[in-house]
């Protein structure tokens, strides 16, 4: 008879419960669709890139690369119908933000860079040029993927914003936190490529930049060219020995010698 007695404490324990278990189930779908954007993007990269220089079909190469912008739509769509729903902000919402904006930053230098090997490697094209690993060129090129950097973390503040005005009075500790990470990361960034700019990384003192090697090479050749043309008896050749007489006094003093 007590045993179907239900208490207002096992009411409550029973919605805490099933409270805990609906918003656990949409932070898995959260995260498992940060990681299916991953995939797909990697995926219609490949694809994208082996049907242009394996298959030679330009426009549905250029149709998959064009889904890629998709998938970060998607995310974000996701992400807001979730926090739409009721959802707790929590950190699976922050890395959604920081993934969009990586992608935004350097999903285009990723994709240009893939396609520059992969015209290399498969379709015979020239190598594609490396980054310069001195001077100034050095550290005009850490500054612009300093900016990337700076482009990532400004999209990533401005989603989590958002966010932030749009749960209104809940707990955003987590949406915080996650914005003073992408401010950190850019501040650490830049900081790095501002070491490139106050001390340049110097060449190694064998290496000669390329119009210095073929300087060296001409006057090579030339010296040996002169050296060539250079008559016998000049200075610096060596005067082949000899035991003749030279002239007449030498032949009297020879013949006084051997009597």
């Amino acid at each position: 008879m007590y045993g179907d007695l239900v208490t207002a404490d096992d009411v409550s324990g029973r919605a805490r419960r099933e409270a805990w278990e609906g918003d656990r189930k949409e932070r898995v779908v959260v995260v498992a669709l940060i990681i299916a954007c991953e995939v797909g993007f990697w995926v219609l990269l490949a694809l994208g890139l082996a049907v242009r220089y394996l298959l030679n079909w330009r426009r549905t190469s250029v149709a998959l690369l064009l889904c890629e912008p998709a998938l970060e739509l998607v995310l974000f769509a996701a992400t807001a119908v979730d926090l739409k729903n009721g959802a707790e902000p929590g950190w699976e919402h922050g890395l959604a933000a920081l993934y969009i904006g990586y992608t935004v930053a350097y999903g285009h230098c990723t994709v240009r860079w893939l396609d520059g090997h992969a015209a290399h490697r498969l379709a015979g094209g020239p190598p594609p040029p490396k980054p310069p690993r001195h001077g100034r060129a050095r550290a005009r090129h850490e500054g612009r993927l300093w900016l990337r950097t700076l482009l990532a973390a400004a999209v990533a503040c401005a989603l989590l914003q958002g966010a932030v005005w749009y749960v209104g009075d809940g707990d955003t500790s987590s949406l915080r936190a996650f914005q003073w990470a992408a401010l950190r990361a850019a501040g650490i960034h830049g900081l790095i490529a501002l070491t490139y700019v106050i001390r340049p990384k110097k060449a190694p003192s064998s290496a000669l930049p390329a119009g210095d090697r073929d300087h060296a090479a001409e006057a090579l050749a030339g010296r040996a060219g002169k050296n060539a043309q250079r008559p016998e008896g000049a200075r610096g050749t060596a005067r082949p020995a000899t035991t003749a007489p030279q002239t007449a006094d030498d032949a009297s003093r020879l013949f006084r010698r051997s009597a």
